[in-house]
């Protein structure tokens, strides 16, 4: 095996056993371009959500590590749609800032100037906005940064103007009742009639054009699903184009909440998660994308272009490292057509580092990054080589979806997004314990009780500084990761806005 390969598992092993401490050193190449370790970051990287509005003297203690004082909007400042619960804390140590980001806005998405000769508006297209035709979206977004925060914070100023981008197209049609057209003629067929036809259009429309006699049948709700997509898709086009003069080390994973006529979009690209408590009922509304989530999707790529291992790498696992003297011995193995496992021949091949090395939460791509969806790391290499780990990371979400009419919700009803500094430590179960003990706590139409969820969740999964660094209340380590968290409550004011 080559050295450099030895020397990133080296790191890569150091680095999981330093997670114990309180104030472990810096992870090594689990996330972020080969330029982007060790040096400094710009300032515009300690930056906070803008809806926090800071002052200089509590952003210094948001920057605390020893402190991990616990931020959230404050009484009295601009309340955030829906009484949103909003908490976040800083990291015990693990890089220099909060490398966490949020966002929250109220987006208005106006259709895209119509040139003459163009389709016109449907007939029940809605005058918004001061006479303007289009809708609006609520959005909600964290954005976990790694090997840098410069990624995170361009996604958290951009991602929801890719969006609405993406969404101008169907103002129109997604306010029509009947099925999206699937191709958009260039005028209305109102226009078309009032247009003569010359005598080659005459012989043209006189012959039977052939047509499928079956078309997919596309909804309005895939339609904005796409849109989503194609929105990170252009959040991680412009990253890469900004990450030089905009000094975007790293990337970041990316977790967004889109309340959009009457349903939630839920979009999550990375290891962020997101869950609905509704009558004290759990729906999990993502999934984590790991290098063991995804395996089968990893070694596929890596067989059919084997040239991205750069003759490293094997694209088959193993349940452990071989040995050279196992060579024409049999061992289990599986590939990316098999859940199971199997007995093959060890070849010279098979003494190549694994693709996927370890296990959980310690499982590395290439034994450098443990997320494989996100935004950014388009410069990350294996450590001390040429070897690019971004064709192996997707930048497109898994977008879930909630119609929030077709149940009847209570102010105790909520959607929670968490960054993995939040699940690390706690699971579903134990977040929905908390968050239907602090909210009978206080009186339902008291609309901070979900800042005050919010914050308890960051409180506990953080835990309390001992002797033998944060603790949880069980005595068991508290996350010593950044923590963000958004409440939303699908009840009362929020639930029943359009």
């Amino acid at each position: 095996m080559l050295p450099r390969v030895r020397a990133a598992v080296a790191q890569l092993v150091a680095g999981l056993g330093a997670g114990a401490s309180a104030q472990p050193p810096a992870e090594p190449r689990t996330g972020g371009g080969g330029d982007g370790d060790g040096g400094s970051e710009p300032a515009a990287c300690s930056c906070r959500p803008a809806f926090l509005q800071l002052t200089a003297e509590e952003l210094r203690r948001a920057e605390d590590r020893a402190g991990r004082a616990v931020q959230s909007p404050r009484d009295g400042r601009r309340r955030l749609p829906w009484s949103t619960g909003y908490a976040e804390v800083i990291n015990a140590g693990k890089s220099q800032h909060n490398e966490d980001q949020a966002c929250c806005e109220v987006v208005f998405v106006e259709r895209r100037p119509r040139l003459r000769g163009q389709l016109l508006p449907r007939e029940g297209s809605r005058e918004v906005d001061g006479g303007r035709k289009g809708f609006y979206f609520h959005y909600w977004a964290l954005f976990d940064g790694h090997a840098g925060s410069g990624a995170a914070v361009l996604a958290s100023k951009r991602l929801h103007l890719h969006i609405r981008e993406q969404l101008r197209d169907l103002v129109d049609v997604l306010q029509d009742p009947s099925p999206p057209p699937i191709c958009l003629p260039p005028c209305s067929p109102v226009e078309l009639s009032q247009v003569p036809l010359t005598e080659d259009d005459k012989e043209v429309s006189n012959d039977a054009v052939p047509r499928f006699h079956l078309e997919k049948a596309v909804s309005h709700e895939s339609l904005v699903i796409g849109a989503i997509e194609n929105a990170f898709k252009h959040m991680d086009e412009e990253i890469e184009q900004e990450r030089v003069s905009q000094h975007l080390a790293g990337g970041c994973c990316a977790l967004a909440a889109i309340y959009l006529m009457g349903k939630f979009y839920v979009a999550n690209a990375g290891d962020s998660r997101a869950i609905i408590i509704r009558n004290g009922e759990i729906i999990p509304m993502s999934r984590e994308f790991t290098p063991e989530t995804e395996r089968q999707r990893l070694q596929f790529l890596a067989f059919l272009r084997p040239e991205l291992l750069g003759k490293e790498f094997t694209h088959l696992e193993f349940p452990r490292r071989i040995q050279p003297k196992e060579l024409g011995k049999k061992m289990l193995y599986r590939d990316q057509n098999m859940n199971g496992w199997a007995y093959k021949k060890i070849e010279e091949d098979d003494l190549k580092f694994p693709l996927i090395y370890g296990e959980g939460k310690k499982a590395r791509v290439m034994a450098t990054i443990g997320v494989t969806r996100g935004l950014g790391d388009h410069d990350l290499k294996v450590f001390s080589s040429n070897i690019h780990i971004k064709p192996f990371l997707s930048c497109f979400p898994e977008v879930r979806v909630y119609d929030l009419t077709q149940y009847e919700h209570c102010p105790d009803d909520v959607l929670v997004l968490g960054t993995d500094g939040l699940w690390d430590v706690t699971n579903d179960k134990e977040v929905a314990g908390v968050v239907m003990e602090v909210l009978t706590s206080y009186e339902p139409n008291d609309p901070c009780r979900y800042t005050m969820v919010a914050q308890e969740l960051v409180v506990r999964s953080r835990g309390m500084l001992k002797e033998r660094g944060w603790r949880l209340a069980n005595d068991k380590l508290g996350s010593g990761d950044d923590i963000s968290v958004f409440v939303i409550p699908l009840g009362g004011d929020g639930g029943n806005y359009t």
